[in-house]
Parts: structure tokens; C-alpha cells; sequence
């Protein structure tokens, strides 16, 4: 065969293999997929076919191995059993009508139920949290439950740190989870992991990217959880990932960047609850249940304490658990929705429930930063402002070089939901996370002096300012957001 014949023959095959990445793609991506993701997937792969089939493989899945998601299965039967019977709260005359179904719907996505007799106080200063947090495990007596996102040994979590280091000394078993993938992306993670291991800590990662040892999954499914049980009997949990303020990479302190979040203190019956979403992932990831230690979630009705339900989401679960929460109750609303997110890329049902409230007459309000961390993130973030602005949403942007990291909502004056997840496609698709449901106005209460600290420190954005924007900057902004639904 001469060379024009051998490339006339290259080139068929390349042009027939070219066409069927094309037509396999239209047939193979929409399954099961929502929409707006399935279009972006095709947009890909029909402009850009070897490249789009190449990270279509990669992280076209967002499913977790089956026995991954077999062993969540396991886990929600044992949180059925134990916990049957166990929805008894005070429903007095103060219960919005709706919330009844509310309950139902998070009972029926993640197996927990509504628990009464808890109380609460919110940690909205980052250093005092996680000296608050040190303090908790220097009273250990029987065991420490620290789950992390990040997990990073720093002089500002050094108190943490030596904490559990003393809680070992004193013959408490300490458990640490943390995210791989995320706390390998930060300074210090291999002086982390040997600190761990030298103290004596059973420490274990989080969805482990290690093909060469078997343990392979969508790289971009992460463990977003932030938490923390002691004995049993008091818990943490919210935004915060245990590391300095600053992340400890040089482009943030250049850019002078600190990060503020939010943690809850946690008493009652609910840490039971909080504990079950830490035995579900250390289950996950050892195969080894804690039976010793899975806590009765005793019932305790009592007046002018909070009712709690746990709501754990991500892609071990069959549904969006976080995603259906947050519209049910942005429906329900019937006064005022306040939201502090500080990834808002919202997917288009939670796009229409929160235009939809402000046409209803509710009163919304929207807490973003002003600057961002994460170009692409931060860009398509602000595509959706335009529409927020026009519906009548108030949205303040929290003043730079602060990153608002806190992740909650106010509906009316009756309950408020806190946690780690985001409101955006990859908080409700890819991450696992876990939220909180609280029904209590001495709770929503804490809130309200927090999102009055956060105006206070915000500036508010006019559609007159927004409409100032360069024309280029708004192009990029909507490619961003194209990309955001790449699930």
C-alpha cells in the first residue's frame, strides 16, 4: 500500500470512529441523566469528541462502586430498626402546618427521624471553633468521632491536634476520617497523615483515589462532611474544614483571602443521629461496624428545646436528598427565606422555587461573597445573578478578602437547615454531604444575629451595578455555568 492509499485509509477510519463517538454519545449520555447535564456531556463530546469520550470515562459516572452503595444500604436498614418509633416530638401549636411533610420526605430519602430534646449554639468565629472543638476532646473519656473535608496539622490546628494526640495517651479511641483528595491538594498533607499514624490514631481516608491498590471512583466524588462526636454526647457539624484560615496555600495569602464558616454545637438525642452519618462512612470505607458504638437515639420530649433531623445526601443514596429538602421548603416558605451559600450554582428546579417564592410575596435574601476561590465556580455563580436580581432577590456580597464558607438557610421564623453542602449541582450530585433540619425559634433566632453580622460586613448588589458589567465578562460567566453541569 503506498503512503496516499494508507492515508486516505487513516483517515476513513479516524472519520467512521470520529462518527461513532458522535452517535454513541446521543444515545449513551442522556440515559438517566438530567437534561442540563446530558446537553453540556453532548455539547462536549460533539465538539470536541476525543477529548469529551476521554473525561466522559473519567468522570462521566457520578455513581459510587456498588459495594460502596450496598453498604449504605446496610447502614440505613440498621438506622430503620434502631430508630423506629422513635418520631416523637412536641407538636404544638407553633408547628408550621407543612413541616409534617417535611419530616416525612427526609425520613424517607435518609432513614433519620425527627428527634426532640436537643440543644444547640452556633460557633460563628473560626479560632474559637476549633479551640471549642480541642476542648471538647480534651473531655473525652470513651471515644472521638473527627470527620473532615480538609484535615491539615497547622500551628492554627495545632490545639485540635494535640488534643486527640492526649485523648489517645489517655486510652480513648480516636477516630479520624478525612477526604483524600481534598486534603492531598493542600501544604502539610504527608506530616498530617504521619502525625496521625505516630500518635496512635486510627485514622482512615475518605473515597481513596489509589488505583494501583484497587480503590478507584469517579475521582470527583468527594466525602464533603465536617463533624465531630465525643462519647456519644456532644457533636459539631457545619462548614468548617479543620485547617488554618487561609488554606495554607500561598495565592490566598497573597490575596490576603480568610475564610469564614459556621459550626453548631450539638446536644441530645440528635448526636446519635450525627454519629450514625460518621459510622456510615467509616463503615464505607473499612467494611468494619461499629455496633459498640452506635447510640440509642432516645427520644427526649421536652418543652423550649429544639427538634432535629439529620439529613445525610450524596451519591450513595438513590435521589438528590439535599436538593429535595431545600426546594421543599423554599416552597413552603411563608414570609422570608435568608441564604448564606458560598457556591451558589443552583440546578434549574431550585432556580425556579426560589423566583417562584419572591413572586409568591417572600421576602428572599441571598449571602455570597464577593470574591471567590474558585475561578469557574465564582463565574458561573454569577451568571444567575441577573435573574435573581430581577425577580427581586436581595443578594449581598460579603466583603473581600473574606470568603463567606458558611452554608444555611432561615425559612420564616420557625426552622433553619445547616451543614456542609453547598447549593449547587455538585453538592447536590457528587458530594456527600449532611445537613441538619432544625424546627426552633430559639435556634432561628442564633441565625438572625448571624446573618445581621454578615450585613453588617456585605455590601448589597443593584441590578443598576450589575448591568455595568462588561459584555465579555458575562460570556464568561454563562461558559461557566455551562460547565457546572458537566455531573
Amino acid at each position: 500500500m503506498d503512503v496516499a492509499s494508507a492515508t486516505l485509509a487513516i483517515a476513513i477510519l479516524l472519520i467512521i470512529l470520529d462518527l461513532s463517538i458522535r452517535v454513541g454519545a446521543v444515545i449513551l449520555i442522556p440515559r438517566n441523566r438530567k437534561p442540563t447535564s446530558a446537553t453540556a456531556w453532548l455539547l462536549l463530546v460533539l465538539f470536541l469528541p476525543y477529548v469529551g469520550l476521554l473525561l466522559y470515562l473519567l468522570i462521566g459516572s457520578p455513581r459510587l462502586p456498588k459495594r460502596r452503595r450496598e453498604r449504605q444500604k446496610d447502614i440505613d436498614e440498621i438506622i430503620r430498626d434502631t430508630t423506629e418509633g422513635m418520631d416523637r416530638v412536641n407538636r404544638t401549636a407553633s408547628w408550621p402546618t407543612w413541616l409534617e411533610s417535611v419530616v416525612e420526605l427526609n425520613r424517607t430519602l435518609g432513614s433519620m427521624p425527627l428527634v426532640g430534646g436537643n440543644s444547640a449554639r452556633l460557633l460563628p468565629n473560626y479560632d474559637e471553633s476549633i479551640r471549642a472543638m480541642a476542648d471538647e476532646v480534651n473531655r473525652a473519656q470513651r471515644y472521638v468521632h473527627a470527620q473532615f473535608y480538609i484535615l491539615s496539622a497547622d500551628p492554627a490546628t495545632e490545639p485540635f491536634f494535640a488534643a486527640l494526640e492526649a485523648a489517645v495517651k489517655r486510652g480513648v479511641s480516636v477516630r479520624v476520617l478525612l477526604d483524600h483528595v481534598a486534603s492531598l491538594q493542600y501544604p502539610g498533607y504527608r506530616k498530617t497523615i504521619k502525625r496521625l499514624t505516630r500518635a496512635g490514631i486510627d485514622w482512615r481516608l475518605l473515597l481513596p483515589v489509589q488505583p494501583l491498590k484497587g480503590r478507584w471512583q469517579r475521582p470527583d466524588l468527594r466525602n464533603h462532611r465536617k463533624l465531630l462526636v465525643v462519647d456519644g454526647t456532644v457533636a459539631y457539624m457545619g462548614s468548617q474544614n479543620m485547617i488554618d484560615r487561609s488554606y495554607n496555600r500561598w495565592i490566598n495569602r497573597k490575596r490576603h483571602l480568610q475564610w469564614k464558616d459556621l459550626m453548631a454545637r450539638l446536644r441530645g438525642p440528635i448526636v446519635a443521629g450525627i454519629n450514625a452519618i460518621f459510622l456510615t462512612d467509616w463503615y464505607g470505607e473499612t467494611g468494619e461496624l461499629l455496633t459498640s458504638e452506635v447510640e440509642p437515639m432516645e427520644d427526649q420530649v421536652a418543652d423550649h428545646m429544639l427538634d432535629c433531623q439529620v439529613v445525610p445526601s450524596g451519591p450513595g443514596f438513590e435521589g438528590e436528598n439535599n436538593l429535595r429538602l431545600f426546594n421543599a421548603l423554599l416552597y413552603y416558605a411563608q414570609e422570608q427565606l435568608i441564604i448564606a451559600s458560598p457556591y451558589f450554582v443552583p440546578d434549574e428546579s431550585m432556580l425556579y422555587a426560589i423566583t417562584t417564592a419572591v413572586q409568591r410575596g417572600i421576602r428572599v435574601e441571598l449571602f455570597v461573597s464577593e470574591i471567590g476561590d474558585q475561578f469557574l465556580v465564582s463565574r458561573a455563580q454569577r451568571s444567575y445573578y441577573r435573574e435573581l436580581l430581577e425577580a427581586g432577590v436581595v443578594i449581598w456580597l460579603y466583603h473581600r478578602p473574606v470568603v463567606l464558607h458558611a452554608k444555611h438557610f432561615t425559612v420564616d421564623d420557625e426552622v433553619a437547615v445547616i451543614g456542609s453542602s453547598n447549593m449547587d449541582m455538585r453538592s447536590f450530585s457528587l458530594n456527600m454531604e449532611v445537613s441538619l433540619m432544625v424546627r426552633g425559634r430559639d435556634f432561628v433566632g442564633q441565625l438572625r444575629h448571624v446573618e445581621a453580622d454578615y450585613r453588617r460586613s456585605s455590601r448589597r448588589l443593584t441590578l443598576e451595578e450589575w448591568d455595568d458589567q462588561p459584555f465579555w465578562g458575562s460570556v464568561v460567566d454563562n461558559l461557566a455555568r455551562l460547565t457546572s453541569a458537566l455531573q
